[in-house]
């Protein structure tokens, strides 16, 4: 096959325990914007692009990352062109972060929702 079916990723679904405090944080936090709410999913706008995170409330002890020989990957990476001034705003907002990382002329760093997904912001 010469070209997929497939034309983009349109939304990303991310399990959470507490859906209220979750839209919030991701709204406050990260700056996103709730296009819907209700009790059985909040969907946020990444800027003006037509990618959505949707948030899932779940009693499970389930997250958004998984696990390579028990060390948490993350599965959801954002992108940010002002990455010290975002560490240290999540920082400021008592996100649990790490510290910034630089490989090859590329600098990432991993932080932690409310909900403790891993997710990664790099540049």
């Amino acid at each position: 096959m010469s070209k997929s079916f497939i034309d983009q990723v349109h939304y990303i679904r991310i399990p959470v325990k507490d859906l209220d405090l979750s839209a919030q944080w991701y709204s406050d936090v990260l700056g996103l914007q709730v296009l819907n709410n209700t009790e059985e999913r909040v969907i946020l706008k990444v800027n003006e692009g037509a990618f959505l995170l949707i948030l899932v409330p779940t009693k499970d002890e389930t997250f958004a990352h998984f696990t390579i020989d028990n060390e948490q990957e993350f599965s959801i990476g954002f992108t940010s062109p002002e990455l010290p001034k975002f560490h240290q705003h999540l920082i400021d907002h008592q996100v649990k972060v790490d510290e910034i990382q630089e490989d090859n002329g590329h600098a990432f760093f991993h932080f932690y929702d409310p909900n403790g997904n891993k997710l990664q912001v790099h540049w």
